[in-house]
C-alpha cells in the first residue's frame, strides 16, 4: 500500500472523526428533534401565530361592534332587523332565502 492510502485509512478509522460523523447523522435523521421535525414545528408555529393575529383582529372588530350596539340605537335596530327579521307594527317583511 502506498503512504497516501495508509494515511487515508488512518483518517477514516480515527475514533474521534467516526464519533463526530455518527453523532451528526444521528442528530440529523434519527433524533426526536431532527431537521425534518424542526421544519414541521416551524410551520406549525407560523400557522398558530397567523391564527392568533387573525383572532386578535376579530376580537377587536367584535369589541368595536359591541360598543356601537351599546351606544347607538340605530345600530341596534339595524342588527335586530337584519339578523332576527324584526319589524315595526306597520311594516311587512319579506325574506328571500338564497341557497
Amino acid at each position: 500500500m502506498s503512504g497516501s492510502m495508509r494515511s487515508a485509512i488512518k483518517v477514516l478509522t480515527n475514533k474521534y472523526l467516526l464519533s463526530g460523523v455518527i453523532f451528526v447523522v444521528w442528530m440529523a435523521y434519527f433524533d426526536q428533534n431532527d431537521y425534518y421535525t424542526m421544519q414541521q414545528h416551524k410551520k406549525e408555529l407560523k400557522a398558530v401565530k397567523d391564527n392568533v393575529a387573525y383572532l386578535s383582529s376579530e376580537t377587536a372588530r367584535m369589541q368595536k361592534e359591541h360598543d356601537q350596539l351599546m351606544t347607538d340605537p340605530q345600530k341596534l335596530e339595524q342588527l335586530a332587523r337584519e339578523s332576527y327579521h324584526m319589524k315595526r307594527d306597520n311594516e311587512d317583511v319579506y325574506v328571500i332565502d338564497r341557497k
